[in-house]
């Protein structure tokens, strides 16, 4: 009989790489829970999702905080369930946290991503999510505002985890921010022990991107090439991280394929997963085994960076400049959906304070 809980809980067990579970699903996390995870993340797209799964869960709740408000807006409203779905998510980490001594166990909370060029406003949501319970991350997108605000957040003590970040130059800059915060903070006397900052990489995101410009640029490249880009800025990164010291711990995220997993085991580094690849993961057979120092193909990497400007724009860590991070493909893209996804919670909420008077009501 095996020692673990599935590859997954023996890749937690025998290496230093740990994973998150990408959703706040109260099944979905305890799930994760019991195969080794000690995180979970959030956002607004997440939130949708856990709603149309589990809305026997959490429609009196709804109920009852519209009735309990009646002044609230739906986006008001709206806050309230997202606030709660993190609480009730960091309810089940916290175990995790205690045993870990507070250093994981943390559930990450999306800011609003409507305030993505607000940096006082990131700021303030921020430091607010942080004190909803001791093991909240705050997730803040690597946008030109949410680098300013990171360093902010940090020196004030919340732990970040920056999103809406697919490349090298924006991993870079977060780190930087984040040591930014780190050094101030303790030049005031203040504790680094409850400062835990994590930088995500949307790895499949990346990958989408280059999928997106074969078609739109009519790009001529071998067909597995995109499918490495988000493995090799990660790589790239980690190696960047590693040599220079920095204190934030890099995250994989958006999965795509298992490249996203099996390339990055044996790296101190964080890889969130949706359930649904947890599970896939877990019925493969495939064995845990290091990989995170072996370079990506020569011959995949030559073709990225010969085929697609972008791929070298998001692989050298002066690739783009802070000014260029909110136009920059991905972002742009990601942005448009995490906005689009809050609008539909939105609408979710509106359909509940606001029955549709055309549709009979059950």
């Amino acid at each position: 009989m095996s020692l673990y809980n599935g590859p997954l809980h023996e890749m937690v067990e025998t290496t230093p790489t740990d994973y998150w579970n990408d959703s706040c699903s109260v099944q979905e996390l305890t799930y994760a829970i019991e195969r080794g995870a000690v995180g979970a993340t959030t956002n607004p797209t997440i939130v949708g999702e856990v709603l149309k799964k589990e809305m026997h869960l959490w429609k009196d709740r709804i109920q009852a905080i519209i009735a309990e408000n009646p002044g609230w807006s739906e986006d008001q409203v709206a806050w309230q369930l997202i606030e709660e779905m993190a609480v009730k998510g960091a309810e089940l980490l916290y175990p995790v946290h205690q045993r870990e001594n507070c250093k994981k166990g943390r559930i990450s909370i999306q800011t609003n991503p409507t305030l993505y060029r607000n940096a006082e406003a990131i700021t303030r949501q921020a430091v607010h999510f942080s004190g909803l319970a001791p093991n909240m991350q705050v997730k803040i997108p690597a946008t030109k505002a949410g680098i300013a605000a990171i360093e902010e957040v940090t020196f004030q003590g919340v732990s970040i985890n920056a999103t809406v970040s697919f490349c090298v130059p924006q991993a870079v800059a977060v780190a930087e921010a984040v040591e930014r915060g780190l050094n101030r903070r303790a030049a005031a006397g203040l504790s680094l022990d409850s400062v835990n900052p994590v930088c995500t990489i949307m790895v499949g995101r990346l990958d989408d991107w280059m999928n997106v410009l074969v078609k739109r640029d009519n790009i001529v490249a071998r067909p597995d090439a995109p499918s490495w880009a988000g493995v090799a800025a990660f790589k790239r990164a980690y190696g960047i991280f590693q040599e220079r010291g920095y204190r934030a711990r890099l995250l994989a995220a958006a999965y795509r394929h298992q490249l996203h997993w099996t390339e990055f085991v044996g790296g101190d580094v964080i890889l969130t997963m949706p359930y649904a690849w947890q599970v896939r993961f877990n019925n493969s057979g495939i064995p845990v085994q290091e990989a995170m120092s072996r370079p990506v193909p020569q011959p995949v990497l030559d073709e990225l960076q010969t085929r697609f400007p972008d791929f070298r724009r998001a692989y050298e860590p002066d690739g783009l400049t802070v000014d260029e991070f909110d136009s920059f493909g991905p972002t742009a893209r990601t942005l448009r959906s995490f906005i689009s996804s809050y609008h539909d919670l939105q609408a979710t909420i509106r359909d509940m304070m606001i029955p549709d008077p055309d549709v009979k009501q059950k």
